[in-house]
């Protein structure tokens, strides 16, 4: 660029000098020499052209190039960081695992690809339905002990209170760059892999008419088929589903107190039944309504059609709100480096691939697609683009604040009443 720079200036100083040398001549000759002055400045201002569009022709190649190299360089630091981090992780040789079903947003298929990833790294999984609540407590309870859990996958309620209490080894991942800010703690305790929104899963073997959307959740037609999954002041599925439901009824992401009327009318109604959600109870049509996340449903749909029962799936376009569950690494766990690769792995194309494949949004959808990973036919357990675009996350200031009123409203409008 100096050069460039000081060429075109030494140019332009000599037709400066020609242009007072020629000026200078008889009157004869001044048609002549402007002739002569203007064709020298043409040429000037041709060569300057060609000079300057060469250098900035050279500037954004070796930008392009410095980007290149930038990201080679990237790839390359985050290639051996996880080859150093798999081989930590092999000498502790396992990672205490919880609350992970098979068929929750496709972790049978996930858990299995980390096994043939990294064999002789075991990756049990403990108490499969457990609450995000009672994740948090068998970490509290379980520390210091060989089968502590070693990483979560909970609510972001039940994260925010982990981060709050100190549990978490704030770890940033190889492809932390491609996580988008609302999907991640700023301090990088946590990290979301995926998110979804709320479905109304229906076993029509049991109930003919299947509910499309919230407001339909309360025709009489429904008495006693409808349950949440869980106890929202503890399980992330059933606090979606209230926060869904208050959506749809006038209440925001500020406002959750009109999704706890809508389901205190359901159980005064008597549509209301159960409480928890199973691919066992839904099988039996102890629950033959669940509300539940859409990335459950790919693998209870195929439960159920296994079994000879033909069910349908709605998304509830009256009360579109979407969330994620944040995984992270537990403090002083016994295996941090397997902890690290796990968290790593579900990242991962792969991982990312693999929770696509079970309905769930991977964190890094965009990377993929723009990457040309993600096809049309992947996307067919994803709720439709439409709804997916209405998508926004709560801040843990307002769930937080969507907490406090659960806590002091639920019992006495819902549970207790």
């Amino acid at each position: 660029m100096t050069a460039t720079r000081g060429r075109r200036k030494a140019l332009i100083s000599i037709a400066a000098l020609a242009g007072l040398v020629l000026a200078s001549c008889g009157s004869d000759s001044n048609e002549s020499a402007a002739t002569t002055a203007a064709a020298a400045a043409a040429d000037t201002t041709a060569a300057a052209a060609a000079d300057t569009t060469a250098a900035a022709a050279a500037d954004t190649t070796a930008a392009a190039a410095d980007t290149t190299m930038a990201t080679a360089d990237t790839m390359a630091a985050g290639s051996e960081a996880l080859t150093a981090l798999a081989d930590e992780c092999k000498a502790e040789g396992k990672v205490n695992l919880i609350a992970l079903p098979d068929e929750w947003a496709n972790y049978k298929g996930i858990l299995q690809s980390f096994r043939d990833k990294y064999p002789g790294v075991q990756n049990p999984v403990a108490s499969p339905d457990a609450s995000s609540k009672e994740e948090m407590e068998a970490v509290q309870t379980l520390s210091g002990q060989a089968d502590m859990p070693d990483n979560v996958d909970v609510s972001p309620a039940i994260a925010q209170e982990m981060v709050d209490a100190g549990l978490f080894e704030p770890y940033k991942t190889t492809v932390d760059a491609e996580v988008p800010a609302g999907l991640k703690d700023a301090a990088n305790n946590w990290t979301a892999a995926y998110y979804g929104i709320m479905a109304i899963v229906t076993n029509t073997t049991i109930v003919e008419n299947a509910p499309k959307t919230f407001a339909d959740l309360a025709k009489p037609e429904y008495k006693g088929l409808v349950a949440l999954n869980g106890d929202p002041r503890e399980a992330g599925s059933a606090f979606a589903a209230v926060m869904a439901a208050s959506i749809a009824n006038g209440g925001s992401a500020d406002d959750i107190l009109p999704g706890i009327q809508f389901f205190a009318d359901l159980k005064k109604s008597g549509n209301l039944g159960g409480t928890d959600v199973t691919k066992e109870t839904v099988l039996s049509g102890e629950t033959p309504i669940a509300i539940d996340w859409s990335y459950n449903v790919p693998g209870l749909a195929a439960d159920l059609q296994a079994a000879d029962l033909t069910v349908e799936v709605n998304f509830p376009a009256d009360g579109v709100y979407g969330g994620f569950y944040g995984q992270g690494v537990v403090k002083n766990s016994p295996h941090q480096a397997c902890s690290k690769l796990w968290l790593e792995h579900i990242l991962s194309d792969e991982g990312a691939l693999g929770y696509l494949e079970g309905g769930a949004v991977p964190a890094r959808i965009v990377s993929l697609t723009e990457r040309g990973l993600v096809t049309e036919d992947m996307k067919k357990n994803l709720p439709p683009d439409e709804l997916l675009s209405k998508v926004s996350f709560l801040t843990p200031a307002q769930i937080a604040a969507a907490k406090d009123v659960l806590a002091a409203q639920w019992g006495p409008m819902v549970a207790d009443a």
